[in-house]
């Protein structure tokens, strides 16, 4: 079977058409068709089906896809390995990271790294709760900034350093002028919490718990920024992250108090409330030499945020 048309193949089983699939390889409709039925030979089933406009897969081609997935992607990074073996600085990196630390830590992280092998390339996805770790294990990405403790056996999480957790009250609440405060203080307010995939929605849950009562969810969201927009907005208060790139540039948990989104961040003085920031990579796939270069530099660089 000859890769390219195995390549052909994943692209209309994805929803490419045969037609643009021809202008993408310079070649014409009628080979990329022949193609496709001689690998239908060769394997012994068909393995499309045209729906309308579209080719759709079969029982057999969905099964069949599935192993020339692992096969292109083991061959693609066979041959990246072995340029990246001969120039490991002009490799490219894909990097997943929650979307809290998409404003500070990343950023910092992949710049500094930058600044010493600038000829390294980023690809950086924002990942999702609910999704777990299967970016990881599906080898979409190499390496991923989360809060998240992985429960798949195939992925490693080192922990970096420890993040405070904040009490967020619209500018004008009654606390905002206090120094700390404990979350049974505000345990007759109605909060703004994240949805419950989010590991930090359980956290917040079981802090509310230890505090003595069950919080009163006024509204839910599906990322910080807009928790924080709804808090500023005073529909509620909320438990968020509190560190910034203040904290990267110092070295140290830096909480910024107010924020420009009209916010006041309190420290809480209860017991846990914190959450352990991590990197996380799949042990089952070799992360390639630019990969494994700036797994290194993200674990020492990122370490000294916790000091």
């Amino acid at each position: 079977m000859e890769t390219d048309v195995l390549r052909w193949f994943q692209q209309v089983a994805d929803g490419t058409t045969v037609t643009e699939v021809s202008d993408l390889w310079q070649v014409s409709q009628p080979a990329v068709s022949r193609a496709l039925a001689r690998l239908e030979e060769e394997v012994g089933s068909p393995l499309l089906q045209r729906s309308g406009r579209v080719l759709r897969l079969t029982l057999a081609g969905a099964a069949f896809k599935r192993h020339v997935d692992a096969l292109v992607n083991s061959l693609d990074d066979g041959l990246a390995a072995v340029e990246q073996l001969v120039d490991p600085e002009s490799g490219t990196v894909t990097v997943a990271f929650q979307l809290s630390f998409g404003t500070w830590l990343v950023p910092a992280v992949v710049s500094r790294f930058g600044d010493r092998h600038p000829r390294v390339r980023f690809v950086l996805e924002q990942s999702h709760d609910a999704l777990g770790s299967s970016l990881l294990s599906g080898g979409r990405v190499d390496l991923e900034f989360t809060a998240r403790r992985p429960r798949n056996p195939s992925v490693t999480w080192q922990r970096l350093f420890t993040e405070p957790l904040g009490l967020a009250v619209p500018r004008g609440h009654r606390l905002a002028d206090a120094a700390a405060v404990g979350l049974a203080d505000v345990a007759n307010e109605d909060f703004v919490m994240l949805r419950p995939p989010w590991a930090l929605r359980a956290t917040v849950d079981q802090l509310c718990a230890a505090a003595g009562f069950e919080p009163r969810v006024a509204l839910e969201a599906d990322d910080l920024p807009t928790v924080r927009g709804f808090v500023g907005a005073g529909l509620g208060v909320a438990l968020v992250p509190t560190m910034t790139s203040g904290s990267v540039e110092a070295g140290a948990k830096v909480l910024a108090r107010e924020r420009g989104d009209g916010v006041v961040i309190l420290p809480v003085t209860d017991v846990g409330a914190s959450r352990d920031v991590g990197l996380a990579w799949s042990t089952q796939r070799r992360l390639l030499p630019s990969a494994e270069l700036f797994r290194r530099f993200a674990l020492a660089e990122s370490a000294r945020v916790g000091r």
